[in-house]
């Protein structure tokens, strides 16, 4: 639609009205005839000299011009502006990362599927993960792996067939073959630094405890609580194993309550999957609206026009008037 920025500026196109009445007319004084000895002469003929006067006046051309161009002059004033259709963006107000163990351990064959197949937990964990990243249209989403050390593997993007393209590509043992929980936070906590959302979750998926992080999982957990990170631990290891495939549900039920997230245990692909719809409902889609105008400036038009209008008539104006004197000569 049309519209005017300034509509205020409308109430200017009565001012030369107002100008003309509050103001007096210029007045100059010449003399319009030289005459050597003009007292003897008007004497001779019996004429009181008195002061003459000559009133400009407009003609109607002139009037016309004038009064469009001034009332198109007012309205580039008034920024004549074309408004189109909005644009609306819908901005993420949470970001959501992904922490998956991927030591050796996970290709450990003990998960049931839902076919009663048994399959190896890292294919469990592609098929859950992947669905639940597909469900989560509102939210950005960065992915990160852990084995020996932490990796980055995908940044914060609304690009979720990216992050389900790095999670299809994981393999047991890509990261190391030992577990170290407490990096991957550390890490998770410096991913977030540079986002300025209002909501920050981890979920964390892994089958084994701490054995070679520098910084204990609990540590860097009050660091993440510190720094407004929920953290939601999800076990699919074995608790009643021993060394470093026990899985420490203690440590993971503590970085859990301390951070305000949840502790899940997977005992095969159907509870995982439960477990992820529960993340859906804990954490629904938060999304913020933005909508835009794109406007369009049309000032120019008005103003060249009553610019152009003026020069029209007075260059008229003046070949008319030298065309007179020349026919009067």
């Amino acid at each position: 639609m049309y519209q005017l920025d300034l509509p205020w500026l409308l109430f200017l196109l009565p001012v030369p009205l107002l100008v003309r009445w509050l103001l007096p007319p210029h007045r100059q004084t010449s003399a319009s005839v030289r005459l050597p000895f003009f007292e003897q002469v008007a004497k001779a003929a019996g004429v009181r000299p008195t002061e003459g006067s000559i009133v400009m006046r407009r003609t109607r051309p002139q009037f016309i011009c004038e009064s469009v161009a001034w009332c198109l002059i007012v309205l580039a004033l008034a920024r004549p502006q074309f408004v189109e259709p909005p644009i609306e963006k819908i901005e993420p107000q949470r970001d959501i990362l992904l922490a998956l163990d991927l030591s050796q351990s996970m290709d450990t064959k003990d998960f049931h599927a839902p076919d009663g197949t048994i399959e190896a937990r890292v294919d469990a964990v592609r098929t859950v993960v992947a669905d639940f990243v597909a469900r989560r249209s509102g939210d950005r989403i960065g992915l990160i792996a852990f084995g020996d050390a932490a990796y980055p593997l995908a940044p914060f993007t609304m690009d979720h067939e990216l992050v389900r393209t790095m999670i299809a590509d994981t393999l047991p043992g890509i990261a190391g073959p030992r577990t170290s929980l407490g990096d991957a936070i550390g890490l998770a906590i410096r991913m977030f630094e540079k986002t300025t959302v209002p909501e920050k979750v981890l979920v964390v998926l892994t089958d084994g405890n701490d054995t070679a992080s520098r910084m204990p999982p609990v540590k860097a957990a009050d660091i993440a609580r510190l720094k407004g990170i929920v953290i939601h631990a999800v076990g699919i290891g074995d608790p009643e194993a021993t060394g470093e495939d026990k899985l420490d549900t203690t440590t993971l039920q503590q970085i859990a309550h301390d951070t305000g997230g949840r502790y899940f245990f997977g005992a095969d692909q159907s509870d995982l999957a439960a477990i992820y719809n529960v993340l859906d409902r804990i954490t629904p889609e938060s999304q913020k609206n933005l909508s835009w105008r794109p406007r369009i400036e049309l000032f120019h038009w008005p103003l060249a026009t009553g610019i152009g209008l003026l020069s029209t008539y007075y260059i008229l104006s003046g070949f008319a008037g030298v065309m007179r004197r020349r026919i009067a000569a």
